[in-house]
């Protein structure tokens, strides 16, 4: 597991900078449209990258290490980082239609500490003790914000504020999302029209799968079913195979370092070329 350099987490937008400044490839730059199809095993592969298309969070990690706002704009705290307050989008909306709601965050957020609502945006957070990581934990999967506090499951009814809303899903098999129009993300995420994950138990199947056409990704593949094939991506690399891509699919310079599927963010930051 690669270490987050915290330091580098604080200095948000730095290498968005530098990657402006150097210039970037046209290959390097999404593309909108298509359909992306995901293999994975039978383990929490399948949940993991549908909360990521589904769900957001209050911040993100981006795939340099960057620590950014997702669902929260802004957030401060006191000296002793026990008392945080943070400001909410005024943009976001539910698949379901509804806004993002100041009850919805206090309904994840009462977890950890005391909430209060200072204005229709703003919102309290008292910790029993100090955390000035806070940030940081907040953008954890088991943080995501749903409607009404009603969680992540089942699957199907699934209900967030993401750039995917679902359009068929089964726990433990199959999950199809669709774009959302009009998100408050567009031009800067959610490439795809479609993102589709699908399980398949056998490595061998799902490298079979990938070499065949059937999907554009398949993680922890049968290395010894696809070494060699033309037109594939490995990472980390082809000797130590944890995903293979396929060359229609354009992908970060950097994948977020926490968890091979790009901290579940795959739906959001991968693209057909």
């Amino acid at each position: 597991m690669t270490r987050i350099d915290r330091r580098a987490l604080f200095a948000s937008g730095a290498a968005a900078a530098l990657l402006a400044a150097t210039g970037a490839s046209l290959a390097d730059r999404p593309e909108k449209g298509g359909t992306l199809r995901l293999a994975v095993p039978r383990d929490d592969s399948l949940g993991q990258v549908a909360r990521g298309a589904v769900f957001d969070t209050l911040t993100e990690i981006a795939p340099d290490g960057t620590l950014r706002g997702e669902l929260a704009t802004g957030w401060q705290t006191d000296a002793d980082a026990k008392v945080w307050s943070f400001d909410l989008r005024n943009d976001a909306v539910f698949h379901d239609g509804a806004p993002l709601d100041i009850a919805d965050v206090a309904a994840v957020l009462g977890e950890i500490g005391h909430t209060e609502a200072l204005t229709v945006n703003r919102l309290r957070l008292e910790l029993a003790e100090a955390n000035p990581g806070l940030p940081f934990l907040l953008a954890e999967s088991r943080f995501v914000i749903a409607r009404n506090g009603e969680g992540v499951t089942p699957l199907h009814r699934a209900n967030g504020t993401g750039c995917y809303r679902v359009e068929r899903a089964e726990d433990g098999r199959h999950f199809l999302g669709r774009r959302v129009s009009g998100h408050y993300k567009d031009g800067q995420a959610g490439w795809v029209d479609a993102f589709e994950v699908i399980v398949i138990p056998d490595a061998r199947v799902r490298a079979e799968a990938l070499r065949d056409g059937y999907v554009d990704i398949a993680a922890f593949p049968d290395p010894s079913e696809i070494r060699g094939t033309r037109g594939l991506r490995y990472y980390p690399s082809e000797t130590d195979m944890a995903l293979a891509i396929s060359g229609a699919v354009g992908l970060p310079r950097q994948i977020a370092g926490r968890t091979v599927l790009d901290d579940g963010r795959i739906a959001e930051r991968w693209w057909i070329v």
